[in-house]
């Protein structure tokens, strides 16, 4: 449904269920159908949180970021998102002292995902800090920890 900004994925067995994902950018539709395509349904699941009826989508994508981000109860769990988020959007700085998240993006940009991102950085109890002047205003600056360390390098 790529008018309504929605991946959706039906599963067809004994009891069929359709989930549907609100995607804030248009380049991440050919990359879910080949990933589909790929290794079927369960493929999709690192795209975000799936909703089983479209009206939960009509929620504010912060409302929709913190509730995924709610989901994510163990260390490993979120050690995992958090590196999923950074494969798509971040780098390290050149000092390789900080993650930087959402590289070069507007606050408006990807509002669910850091919405999710604050909560996770917040659950994992990592070091947030202030963007450097210059930076853009969607940008999300995060100490080096060797948790995200080990994360990255399976990311990169």
């Amino acid at each position: 449904m790529p008018r309504l900004g929605v991946i959706s994925r039906i599963k067809g067995a004994d009891q069929p269920r359709s989930e549907h994902l609100q995607v804030d950018r248009p380049n991440r539709y050919l990359p879910s159908a080949m990933l589909f395509f790929e290794n079927g349904y369960a493929s999709l699941d690192r795209f975000g949180q799936w909703y089983s009826d479209l009206t939960d989508l009509d929620a504010s994508p912060e409302i929709r970021g913190a509730a995924r981000a709610a989901t994510i109860t163990t260390e490993a769990a979120a050690i995992a998102e958090v590196g999923r988020i950074w494969a798509d959007s971040g780098h390290v700085d050149p000092s390789d002292q900080y993650y930087v998240f959402f590289g070069s993006h507007d606050a408006d940009d990807d509002r669910a995902e850091r919405a999710e991102l604050l909560q996770l950085i917040g659950f994992l109890d990592l070091q947030r800090v202030d963007a450097p002047a210059g930076a853009a205003g969607g940008e999300v600056w995060v100490r080096t920890d060797p948790r995200l360390d080990a994360e990255s390098a399976r990311w990169s």
